[in-house]
């Protein structure tokens, strides 16, 4: 670490620390350590617009500028009060803080958020005369404050508004599975571009927007703000030319081996609607029909999707006979592929009538999850160039 790097902490969805390790690895990030939700690193303060721009999996980049011990709430006040906050951020600009803690003493985090709000609004006071205001909803600074049994680290938020919060998306049905989430697991499987894509239940197509972006090498945080160009450091120049660079190393429109699918005619629509206002309509075939008829868009690929647990199919029965008539497909019309489900009921591996080769755990916010991962026995051998054309024919 060079003296003059920062350290930044990207938090994640639980269970692709590692991906999203690799990932800052390949943005130039040093010193990268997964811990439990997340990534930490160092670099130059620059990295953090590398990362904002560039990052799929990362939920936000975290600019840690204190990390010491403290006993009690008023050495939390004083290590807070000791910050050069002023230099950071100007006074006009809004703030809100947030406190998480793991293992903490204290009886009330409510009381230490208000005492590190009451230590940045004195330090304003003492150094210019004036105070911030806060905002606890559309804040310009977040200030985030994190403590363990014996230590508190704060950070400035340099991502604002979440990262998977691509603003691509308008149209939204039930239940979605976050975008970072979604890019997250396309690089757990393995997923590359050439591989032919099927999300046989997309809903409104989170899977395939975000593969998308990955087959036109896109960066996910173009055309958005981020709270980093609030900061009285923030290089308005070098963000140009970091943006800049992500248009220009966009990949041209290529041979669709994106397809997408839904029982629901509504859920269709949104999906084209997300594609279209992202600049991706021709970059992924649509149609709708049922999971338990679809058949593959090519001899051999990839199916990766969010099967309803619930919430779209109704109750725990109707899975339990969904579930095997899922797999008879599978095996009648699938072999040579492999097929990844997300999904929140565990039941569905035992249901579906295959033999899963992989369950990761993940977490789609708080709720606990598994990547169940099948490959479906190649059956008869066949050309493969003549299956994936007449395949791709009878899809669309």
């Amino acid at each position: 670490m060079s003296k003059h790097d920062e350290t930044f902490f990207a938090p994640c969805p639980r269970g692709l620390e590692a991906v999203l390790r690799t990932e800052l690895e390949q943005l130039g990030a040093h010193d990268v350590t997964d811990l439990p939700g997340g990534v930490a690193c160092t670099g130059p303060f620059a990295l953090c617009y590398t990362i904002n721009l560039h990052s799929r999996i990362a939920s936000r980049v975290l600019w840690r500028v204190f990390h010491g011990t403290y006993r009690d709430e008023h050495d939390i006040f004083q290590a807070a009060h000791a910050l050069p906050w002023h230099q950071w951020f100007p006074v006009s600009h809004t703030i809100k803080v947030k406190v998480s803690a793991q293992q903490c003493p204290l009886k009330s985090l409510d009381y230490v958020t208000l005492r590190i709000k009451d230590a940045v609004c004195d330090r304003f006071r003492t150094a210019t005369g004036g105070r911030p205001d806060v905002d606890t909803s559309r804040p310009d600074i977040r200030i985030d404050a994190f403590l363990d049994r014996q230590t508190v680290t704060f950070y400035l938020d340099t991502s604002g508004e979440a990262l998977f919060k691509r603003g691509l998306r308008t149209a939204v049905t039930e239940a979605p599975v976050r975008e970072n989430l979604a890019a997250g697991i396309l690089r757990l499987v393995g997923w590359s571009t050439q591989q032919p894509l099927l999300d046989p239940m997309c809903g409104s197509g989170t899977f395939l927007l975000e593969a998308a972006l990955i087959a036109r090498n896109i960066p996910p945080g173009l055309g958005r703000c981020f709270a980093f160009e609030k900061l009285s450091n923030f290089d308005a120049r070098e963000w140009r030319a970091l943006c800049e660079a992500g248009r220009v190393q966009q990949r041209p429109q290529s041979p669709c081996a994106i397809y997408g699918s839904d029982i629901d005619g509504a859920a269709i629509q949104a999906a084209r609607t997300n594609l279209k206002t992202a600049g991706l309509g021709d970059a992924v075939a649509l149609k709708q029909a049922d999971v338990l008829a679809v058949k593959p868009p090519a001899g051999e690929g990839m199916l990766v999707t969010n099967p309803p647990y619930g919430v779209r199919l109704g109750d725990k029965e109707q899975l339990a006979a969904f579930y095997p008539r899922l797999g008879d497909n599978l095996k009648g019309n699938f072999a040579s592929w492999r097929a990844y489900f997300f999904t929140a009921d565990w039941r569905l591996a035992k249901l579906i009538g295959l033999t899963a080769s992989r369950r990761t755990p993940l977490f789609n916010g708080p709720l606990e999850c598994r990547l169940f991962e099948f490959r479906i026995v190649r059956g008869s051998m066949r050309k493969q160039k003549i299956a994936d054309a007449a395949a791709e024919k009878k899809y669309r």
